[in-house]
C-alpha cells in the first residue's frame, strides 16, 4: 500500500476529479472491504475463545466479563502477558510466538485502517483519506492506495494469522499437557 500525504490548508478537502472511475474502483473493492471485516471478526472471535480457555476450560462466562467491550489491541496485549507469563512458568519459548503477536497487532491495524477510510473520498488514484494528523509542524492530510492486491494482502494476513493462533494454541497445550 502506497501513503501520500497533503498538507491541511483551509479546509478538509479531497482532490475528486473523475467521480466515476472513483466508483469503478469502489465498486470492485467493496466486497473485499467486506471480507476484511469478516475474517477480522473471525480472528477477534478465535482470540476472544482462547483467552476465556486460559481462565478456566469450564466456562467462558470468567473470560466473556473480562472481555466484555475490550478493545482488540487490548486484547492482544492481555494475550501476550499471558502467554508470556505462561513461557516464564514452563521455561518454554514457542516457535512462531512473535511472529504471531506481530501479526495480531498489524492485523488490528490494516483492519482499521480499512475500516475507519473515508471510502467516498478516494481520489482517481485509488487515494483513500485515512486520517488527519496534528504535530508540531502542522496538520497532514494522510491519504491510502487501497489497491484490490492490497485488500487482498490485508485478507491473506489475516487468515494466516488466525491459522498461527491455533497453531501456537496447540504448541502450547501440548507444552502444558507433557
Amino acid at each position: 500500500m502506497k501513503q501520500k500525504k497533503k498538507i491541511f490548508e483551509q479546509h478538509l478537502y479531497h482532490n475528486i476529479e473523475d467521480e466515476e472511475k472513483t466508483e469503478e474502483y469502489l465498486d470492485s473493492s467493496l466486497p473485499l472491504i467486506g471480507l476484511v471485516v469478516m475474517y477480522f471478526n473471525g480472528l477477534e472471535k478465535s482470540l476472544d475463545s482462547i483467552i476465556c480457555e486460559i481462565f478456566t476450560d469450564r466456562s467462558d462466562s470468567t473470560g466473556l466479563i473480562v472481555l466484555h467491550k475490550m478493545s482488540y489491541a487490548t486484547k492482544v496485549e492481555l494475550f501476550k502477558r499471558f502467554s508470556e507469563d505462561f513461557h516464564f512458568a514452563c521455561d518454554v519459548e514457542i516457535e512462531g510466538y512473535q511472529k504471531l503477536i506481530g501479526d495480531l497487532r498489524e492485523s488490528g491495524r490494516l483492519r482499521n485502517l480499512v475500516v475507519h477510510a473515508d471510502w467516498e473520498n478516494t481520489d482517481d488514484d485509488g487515494y483513500t483519506y485515512v486520517n488527519l494528523k496534528i504535530s508540531k509542524n502542522g496538520m497532514e492530510q494522510e491519504y491510502i492506495q487501497f489497491s484490490e492486491d492490497s485488500l487482498k494482502e490485508i485478507i491473506d494476513l489475516i487468515i494466516t494469522t488466525r491459522d498461527e493462533l491455533r497453531d501456537y494454541w496447540e504448541k502450547r497445550n501440548e507444552e502444558l499437557y507433557k
